[in-house]
Order: C-alpha cells, then structure tokens, then sequence
C-alpha cells in the first residue's frame, strides 16, 4: 500500500463518523489537517508504524475531534457513550460518591476490565469504589471524565482483549485518548444547555492554545471550566410525609468542574523530550437517603419533617509523564518514559446529624440526668487516594522476514507502583457517641440503640484507616508480520510478577487475510489476566445501606483477608483470568462504502465480585433453630461482636461468559451541487452470562454470597443491544447532523429480591444545525433526547416501597439517565 492511500484511509478513519473502519474519500478540511501526520503514529492495537485502523487484524474505532464535537456533550464518558455502542456509562443517583464518578464500561464487562491510555501511556484508576447497587459494583475503574475534551484530538477503541499487549486490566480492551499538538491558533468555546424540564442548567467553557519552542518543537494549552446545575426527577413520597412532597433528590449531582492540561514536545539531539497530563478538580453536590421524622436516625429539635442528607464530594485528579524517544539506526527506535497519576476523592456531610451524639447521656451512670443534645450538622468524612507511577522501556522495530516482508517488533519492560490510602473523617462523623463506647446505653427518639456517625455518608474511621501498595514488573515480545501479500499475522507474550500474588503469563495471536482488495477476514485468540485492584485489597468501610427488607441498616464492607472475612473461611483475592477471541470481517466494495462484523467471546475465570449483603440469621422465628449464642448462627455470632447488621467483602466467586457482535456500516455520498451525506450505522449486541458460582467458605452457599439480586444486574443490567445511527450532511457553511441512539431493556432486582424489575428499551434522537460564518466563527444549535424520551417508570405494585418513595424511573441501572430532552447553543471562535 502506498504512502498516499495510508494518508487517505487515515484521514477518512479519524475525519469520519465514530467508531468506524471507514471507506476513502470523505473528510473535512479541519479533519485532513488534524490527520496528516497518522501515518507515522502507532495506533491502538498495532506497534507497526504506519498501521492503520482499517488495517489491524482487531476492530479499533477511531473518534476524531468534529464527531465529538457534533454530539453536544462535554464529559468524555457521555461522549463514547453517544458514539461508541460497546460502551456504556450508566447513570446513578443516591450512590454516594458514584454519583459523581460514573461507571465506564466496555462490551458489558466492568470498569476496571478496560485499560484507558493518554498517548499511549497507562492512565491511573480512580480512588473510589463503587459499593453500592449500580453498575461495576465492587469495582475502581478509571476516571475517564478527568480529560478535558478540548485537550482530545481523537479517541482511539481497541474492541479486543489485549492483556498480552497492554498489561492488567485490558480484558475487555483499550480506549487510547490522543491529545492535541496544533500550534497555530487559538480555539475558544462556549456553551449553554438545559434541560426541558427547566433545570440542569449547565455553562461550559474552553480554551486550546499551541505554541512553537525552537523550530519543530511545540506545547499546546487546555483550560476547561463547567458549572452544571442538578436535575431531580423525583416524585412524590407518600409513604413517609403527609401531605405528599418530594424529599429525595434523583437525577445529575450539581457539579462544577475544572481542568487545566498540556501536551508538548521539544527536540533533543536525535530524538525528542516530551510531556504531557494535567490537573482536574470536580466539586459535587448530592444526596442520600430521606430520613423521615420519625425515624430513629432523625433528631425533631433539629429536623422537625425529616432530612435529606447532604453529601459533598471534592475530586482531584493529576498526571503528568515524562519521557525520551529517538531512533536506533534506520529501523529502530526506543522510549523511555515515567508516567505519574494521582486520584483524591474527599467527603464532607452537610445537612445531617450524629443522633449518638445528640442522645448520649450527659452521665452514663445516671442516664436521667439528661443529654448532650448536641451534635455537628456537617463533618469532614473521610479522603480516598490513590498513586500509581509507571516506568516504561520500549524498543520497536523491523528485521528480516518471509518473502521480503520485514517483521516488525516491539518489547520493552514496564515497573509500576502503586498504592492506596483511606483517611478517616472527623469523629463525630463515624464514633458511637463520644467516647465510641458500645457498652454505653445510648437511646434515640425511637427508643431503639442510637446509630453512630453522621448520616448519609458515615465517616472512615482509624480502623478503616490504610496506607498500603504494591508493585509488579514486566516484560514483553510482540510481532508481526505479513507471510504474503494478503496474509497478515501477529503474535504477543507478557509476563508480569506482582508482589502481592505472584506471577502471570498472558499470550495473544492475531490474523488478517484480504482475500481481495474488497473482502478480509480477521481474528484474535488472547488469554488475559486482572491484577486485583489495589483499592479491592485495601478498601473497608462502615455505612448505612439498605437491607433486603428495605430498612436502613448499619452495614461492613469488611477488608479482604481480615478477621471478619477469615471468620467466613474467605481466602485472600487472586487474579482474575481470561480467554477471548474475536473473529470478523471487513467489506469495502468501493471508496464509498465499508461494512465489518465482528463476532466476540470473552471467557472470565475467578472473577472478582462483591459479595450479596450476608445478614445474620433470624433469631427466635417459628421453625429456625438459631439463638443468641447458638452455634447455629455462625453468621449472627460474627457480625455481633462488630456491632453491624449486614456485612460485604470481596471474593473471588465466579466465572462468565460475555458473547456479542458489532456491526459498523459506513456510506458516502457527493451530490452534483457540492453537498455531501455521511451515514454511519453502529450496532452492538452482548449477552453475559454468569456460568458458575462458588463459595470458599463453609458458611455461606455460592447463592448465598453472590445471589439472584448480582446475578441479575451483572448479566441484564447493561443493555444487551445498543445501536446508533447518524447522518452529517454538509453544504457550503452549514452542517447538520442527526443521531438516533437505542438502549436495549435492562432489568434488576437489587432493592427488590425476587422480584425482577425490567425497564424495556427506548431510542433517543439528536439533532444540531452548525454554521460557519466564516473560518473562525462558528455557531451551533442542537437538542439532545429531543423528542424527550425518559425510561419506563418502575412498577407501583412490584417495586413497592420505591415509586411510593418517588423512585419513579428506577434506580441500580440508568443506562442513559432519566432528565429527559435538552437543548443548546455553541460558539467557537478560533484565531
């Protein structure tokens, strides 16, 4: 293939509609000029210099700037949500600090299943866990909103697993997010949206500037600010408050977001120095759960109709990566990089109360001498952090092959480091008391034993306290090469070895055959690994959480290999394993028209979970021969002693099985009067299946420590089809571009056990109108959901207690949100 057509395939990739392998032929003047140097780039999934994404032997989508730019949208998860069907980015409300860090997920696996790049350098995790009942619960994905979008010059999705390659976490594949290098001008944006409803207010704002050091070295500048109001969607409660009125707060937390990040490079004797990352800073606002007045968690001196609980998250995320690149000799190259990242996720409670605080006796020995009557409404709960730094020795490059065909390798060693931190919170946002005595009496308005630590978010305590890491080291071999014209092949090792766990080697084999010059076949066997998380090793927490009965209730999520867990008979976590293969094929009868399908199976072994909430056994009931201190209730004789009514831990329990297809069809069209059509056609179906459950522990049966409730939402809780369809249609000035985007049905049963809640599948539509008064100015105008589509709404009689609460839409899935249509304006301004 000539250097011109690697040119047009990948200016037509990177300018066309996402995640597509894309027919030749139609790209806009700012996509070819963003894409001219692609040629010389290493795409996601390849270490050849000069492969394309419509050359790989593994589907890898490609996302330039003018695609995500046309979905209105400016969070990075939202936007792959739009134009990328295998990932979802599940919505969630009153799920502490999840409402502000989403889930991000890949062809239906978890969160932390996907490994995320910046410039081809492994990103950091995010230091929260997802503990509640939402999508990638037990997981600590990447924070894959800490990227300004005005930073991206494209987004790059390798649809494979590739372990081999890329190292832990990339069971499910690799999303590489590449920065902007531009140097020749400015870029201003601002944009305004709202949402039908009248709330969701939301003001963004950009700026990306470039400037040249020395002659070919260059430093481009991203600044971002974004203050979005919230959205509640609540109905109202007339179970807990009469007259009936909304008192939960169910929709986007109010946010205000920050970003300032760089990327540069300057020459250095052969080769070049660059750098890149940046910092974010997110500040959020949003809700637990409504504490009723009369409920023994309220206080009436202080709370006469009951309280909402506020929770108040700050987010801090910084990176930055260091390294050297230069040739060796006409065939080779090396790269020496160090890539640090850092994630800090704080808690305040506002708005809330200690009530053990508020009724402790003033004299526990004489308790009708009075109470405090005294507790804080607002605490500092705690900080999470999380560090990892990466050392990177790569070298690639070609030797001699079959038939005059070099074979092109890449190796290198990587060392990284990682580590994990819990702060605890202020005492009275998680004591029992001030003295945090239990065997103090402390009785609150309900006459029952008064909760310890502030409501909503209770506080970490010093027992929960950790400041641990690891650290693991790699090595690794991948090649590749064409055995004929039209026969290409493609293999990869890696072994790691972690301190933790020990050591583990993954392969890959690849291959592509163009049987003509319009019809290819490809595929990929790969076995894969999942280091367990730092986060999952060392995270712990006491909390108020629902029970099946619906109560709230003071629940452990107990540290793995800890007393409780060794209690149970659960060992230390392992790694999770794999086995995947994809097997597809690539159609492109001519320059206007392209079609691939791609078949996909992943096999996960020893996957790990978060338990199903252990509650103690009944005491005293008809037929049950448990009793207090009955060797009969090895649950109750655990969890008594620690003063908690549910328990959750994480354990290696079960195997999957995720099987799907993608199908990407492209088509081009150039009419007589200059105009052109784009239309894209993005479908996507999966199906997970858990395939075996198992318990280590004697006590607990496999449906005991991971029951219905998870099995449900781990293979129905993501859609199992979602599809997009888009046409972009350009004449002269204006562009308009219309996207229809469906989300199969989900179902769940978290907060209903046994009874299976299934929300069916609905098709959002978007629609903008760009002009472009000239090369510098532009405006547009778009509505997203704009026939303002909302998720069937939970079942009154099956879901009770919930829509009686004003759960109206649901609750553990969202796959695309419930605040309905909205619309907006943009200006971009460039000089």
């Amino acid at each position: 293939m000539s250097v011109i057509r690697h040119h047009r395939l990948a200016l037509a990739v990177t300018a066309t509609l996402a995640a597509s392998v894309t027919p030749v032929g139609f790209g806009s003047a700012q996509a070819q000029e963003s894409a001219t140097t692609l040629d010389r780039i290493e795409v996601v999934g390849s270490r050849v210099p000069g492969r394309t994404a419509e050359d790989t032997a593994a589907p890898v989508d490609i996302i330039g700037r003018e695609e995500i730019a046309a979905t209105g949208a400016m969070e990075v998860g939202q936007i792959l949500q739009m134009l990328e069907p295998s990932f979802n980015f599940s919505r969630t409300f009153v799920s502490d600090g999840t409402d502000i860090l989403r889930p991000a997920t890949l062809r239906a696996l978890g969160p932390d299943q996907v490994l995320v790049l910046v410039n081809g350098k492994r990103r950091h995790q995010q230091a929260l866990v997802n503990v509640q009942q939402t999508i990638g619960r037990g997981s600590a994905g990447t924070d894959i909103n800490a990227i300004p979008v005005s930073a991206i010059e494209r987004i790059e999705v390798l649809r494979d697993g590739a372990a081999a390659q890329y190292g832990s976490d990339a069971i499910s594949g690799v999303i590489n997010i590449i920065l902007k290098k531009q140097t020749d001008h400015t870029e201003l944006m601002v944009q305004g949206s709202q949402y039908y409803a009248g709330d969701g207010e939301m003001l963004h704002g950009s700026v990306n500037t470039g400037f040249k050091l020395g002659g070919d070295g260059f430093i481009n500048l991203s600044a971002e600010a974004r203050n979005r109001n919230e959205t509640n969607r609540a109905g109202p409660d007339s179970l807990r408050v009469d007259p009936p009125r909304v008192t939960q707060r169910l929709g986007d937390a109010d946010a205000k977001d920050y970003y300032l990040w760089f990327n540069s490079g300057i020459p250095a004797g052969a080769g070049e120095l660059y750098a890149f990352g940046g910092l974010s800073r997110r500040e959020g606002d949003s809700s637990g759960f409504f504490r009723s007045a009369g409920d023994n968690r309220t206080v009436p001196e202080l709370y006469p109709d009951g309280f909402l609980p506020n929770i108040l998250t700050t987010v801090e995320d910084g990176s930055l990566a260091v390294g050297f690149r230069a040739p060796i000799g006409d065939n080779w190259d090396w790269d020496i990089s160090v890539n640090h990242g850092r994630s800090k996720f704080g808690f305040e409670e506002s708005n809330s109360v200690n009530v053990s605080w508020w009724y402790e006796p003033i004299d526990p020995a004489n308790p009708a001498a009075g109470i405090h009557a005294a507790s804080p409404t607002s605490a500092d709960t705690g900080t999470l952090e999380y560090d990892q730094t990466t050392f990177n020795l790569d070298f690639r490059g070609s030797v001699g092959g079959f038939n005059g065909e070099p074979v092109y390798l890449g190796t290198g060693l990587e060392y990284r480091r990682e580590n994990y931190a819990i702060r605890a919170g202020d005492p009275v946002s998680y004591t029992y008391g001030r003295t945090n005595n239990r065997d103090i009496e402390i009785i609150g308005q309900a006459g029952e034993t008064a909760q310890p630590g502030i409501q909503g978010f209770p506080g970490f305590s010093p027992m929960e306290a950790v400041d641990k890491g690891r650290h693991n080291i790699a090595v690794y071999l991948d090649a590749e090469t064409n055995l004929s014209e039209k026969f290409l092949v493609g293999a990869a090792v890696r072994f790691e070895d972690y301190s933790d766990f020990g050591n583990t080697t993954t392969g890959k084999l690849s291959a592509r055959f163009d049987a003509t010059e319009t019809f290819a076949v490809r595929g990929t066997l790969a076995s894969g690994f999942r280091a367990p998380g730092v986060q999952q090793l060392f995270y712990s927490q006491r909390s108020t959480n629902l029970n099946a009965e619906g109560v709230l209730t003071d629940t452990l999520t107990a540290r793995q290999d800890s007393e409780v867990t060794r209690a149970f008979g659960i060992e230390p976590l392992q790694e999770e394993t794999s086995r995947s293969g994809s097997l597809g094929v690539v159609i492109r009868p001519n320059e206007r028209f392209s079609l691939t399908v791609d078949m996909f199976r992943v096999d996960i072994d020893d996957r790990i979970i978060f338990s199903s909430n252990i509650q103690p056994e009944a005491v005293g009931t008809d037929g049950n021969p448990c009793a207090v201190d009955n060797a009969n209730c090895p649950i109750r004789a655990i969890l008594d002693p620690v003063g908690v009514g549910q328990v959750l831990f994480f354990t290696n329990a079960i195997d999957t099985r995720t099987t799907g297809v993608d199908v990407v069809a492209n088509h081009s069209t150039e009419f007589a009067g200059g105009s052109t059509l784009d239309l894209t056609a993005l479908l996507h179906f999966n199906k997970t299946e858990v395939t075996a459950r198992r318990s280590q522990s004697a006590i607990l049966s496999p449906e005991a420590l991971f029951d219905d409730t998870q099995v449900t939402l781990l293979e129905e809780g993501q859609p199992r089809q979602q599809h997009s369809l888009q046409a972009i249609w350009r004449q002269d000035a204006w562009q308009v571009t219309g996207r229809a985007n469906y989300y199969g049905k989900v179902a769940g049963e978290g907060f209903t056990p046994g009874v299976k809640q299934t929300w069916g599948g609905k098709t959002l539509f978007d629609l903008s109108v760009r002009y472009a008064f000239s090369d510098a100015l532009s405006v547009t105008v778009g509505g997203n959901n704009i026939f303002d589509e909302y998720p069937d709404k939970w079942d009154e009689q099956d879901g009770f207690p919930f829509p009686q609460l004003g759960f109206k839409y649901g609750w553990e899935t969202m796959p695309f949100g419930m605040n309905g249509g909205s619309y907006y304006a943009r200006i971009d301004y460039r000089f």
